[in-house]
């Protein structure tokens, strides 16, 4: 197992350093900036051996450069945006593992937020790092790509094991769960998530990661043909992308 280290950044991004205990290599999963992560890692006296980028967004690769020339890890991102990226170590594409150390990762590409956005999943740790894709409660704004875009990749990630964490991000869930609220006002589980949700932030206890499991009860971006969220987003007999569409709109609006 590792342990998974999340370390807040900006005003509402999180980086996660993976430990491999058996290895003792430690594993970015994105930069938002450098000072919170350079500060963790000398603390700790703990090397930097590899970043791994889920998207091009300048909050997810600003520190890149500078914990580059510092500690020497290798940059690796996706392979079909690299023309967009830091420059690569190494270039992953869908299908095809990435091994570190002990760690085997799996690569899944998720279009929607960004075109080339990619997750990776961390199958013996039940871990998904998902970046701005499927979001704890939500699912990132789309700046590139289309509804289906996203809708393809969120169904994609449905299939995931149910007990799989979600490490997304952002620090979005406050908001994310009173727009869903909005659109499933009945969902008992949400309700009680939200009570759960707003005494951990009262507390200054991060949200993410979340399980699978709790996505699908509860996330409005993953449950757009529920009869619960039909009627009160008024798509009844649409076909699911453009359900999932209203969804999104009405998110950006909220």
């Amino acid at each position: 197992m590792s342990l998974i280290e999340i370390i807040p950044c900006l005003s509402d991004n999180y980086a996660y350093l993976i430990r491999d205990e058996k290895t003792n290599k430690n594993i970015l999963v994105d930069a938002p900036e450098h000072g919170p992560i350079e500060t963790y890692l000398d603390k700790k006296a703990l090397s930097l051996d590899a970043i791994l980028i889920t998207h091009h967004h300048n909050d997810h690769i600003d520190g890149i450069n500078y914990l580059k020339i510092k500690y020497s890890p290798k940059v690796i991102g996706a392979k079909r945006d690299k023309h967009r990226l830091p420059p690569l170590d190494v270039e992953v594409e869908e299908g095809k593992e990435l091994k570190i150390g002990s760690k085997t990762f799996e690569i899944y590409d998720v279009d929607g937020h960004t075109i080339g956005h990619i997750a990776y999943g961390l199958m013996e740790d039940k871990a998904l790092f998902s970046g701005d894709s499927l979001m704890v409660m939500g699912c990132g704004r789309l700046f590139e790509g289309t509804p289906e875009d996203m809708w393809k990749s969120l169904q994609k990630l449905k299939q995931l094991p149910d007990d799989i964490m979600i490490y997304s991000g952002h620090e979005y869930t406050k908001s994310n769960i009173e727009f869903a609220l909005s659109v499933d006002p009945q969902n008992e589980k949400l309700k009680d998530r939200r009570i759960r949700t707003l005494d951990s932030i009262a507390k200054g206890i991060p949200t993410v990661p979340s399980t699978l499991e709790e996505e699908l009860e509860t996330n409005p971006f993953l449950r757009e043909s529920e009869a619960s969220i039909l009627d009160n987003i008024e798509t009844v007999g649409s076909d699911p992308v453009s359900r999932f569409a209203k969804i999104r709109a009405l998110k950006d609006t909220f």
